[in-house]
């Protein structure tokens, strides 16, 4: 594995643990590195220098003070492990999958205008097994979604390959089949899309459907929308 330019190994994901259930990720936890050298079973030179690998790889923010340090995790560090986390859900657990809730909002119409071009609607139809309602249902996920996102990152997606025409290069993207919950009902038959390159933020959701959504259950922007990710 690989973060800005540094590999993280075994050695660095069990630090990032370590920090985590000391109380890292959640804010500053303080630390000294004999104290982390003695949970790691590690000498005080190898405890400093996983810290220092953890910070120059953008995992870690800390701050020396006269009897320790401050340390804390940030959101790549958070992402890392959420993707551990889930792939210890795919060896103990039978159903592989991450759970993230928002609120539903209206978007920019750009999602309903790229995914009817026809190099991606060919592709939906014959992957997904239907051809997607013109627009997507745009939901603004929750602080703790934001943060529980990258647990899809385990999942295996299908793919959606880049292709071009005359005008312009388009590219790749990736499905995850997913269950919405509305206030009015549930639907089975949804896909989070997730471009490969995209102007959206963490804590915006996209999703693909045969139906438009909003009709079928009278749905409104504001309500809360549960979405139960999975392969």
């Amino acid at each position: 594995m690989e973060l800005s330019g540094r590999a993280i190994g075994y050695d660095e994901l069990r630090t990032l643990k370590t920090l985590a259930l000391a109380g890292a990720l959640d804010g500053e936890s303080k630390i000294s590195c004999s104290g982390l050298a003695g949970k790691l079973d590690v000498s005080n030179q190898t405890a400093s220098r996983r810290l220092q690998g953890l910070e120059d790889a953008d995992l870690l923010e800390r701050e020396i003070v006269g009897d320790g340090q401050w340390v804390s995790i940030t959101r790549d560090g958070e992402s890392l492990l959420q993707r551990e986390y889930a792939h210890y859900q795919r060896i103990f657990e039978s159903q592989v999958g991450v759970t993230l809730t928002g609120t539903l909002t209206s978007g920019m119409s750009e999602g309903g205008h790229y995914i009817t071009l026809p190099g991606y609607m060919r592709q939906f139809e014959r992957k997904l097994g239907y051809e997607p309602f013109a627009g997507t249902l745009n939901v603004e996920l929750d602080d703790g979604s934001v943060r529980a996102r990258a647990r899809m990152d385990a999942l295996d997606p299908i793919e959606i390959d880049g292709w071009e025409d005359d005008e312009r290069t388009y590219g790749p993207a990736f499905c995850y089949p997913a269950t919405i919950e509305f206030p009015a009902g549930t639907y089975e038959q949804a896909h989070v899309i997730a471009p490969e390159r995209t102007h959206h933020d963490d804590d915006q959701l996209e999703l693909i459907a045969p139906e438009k959504l909003r009709e079928r259950f009278n749905a409104d922007d504001g309500d809360t929308l549960t979405i139960h990710v999975h392969e």
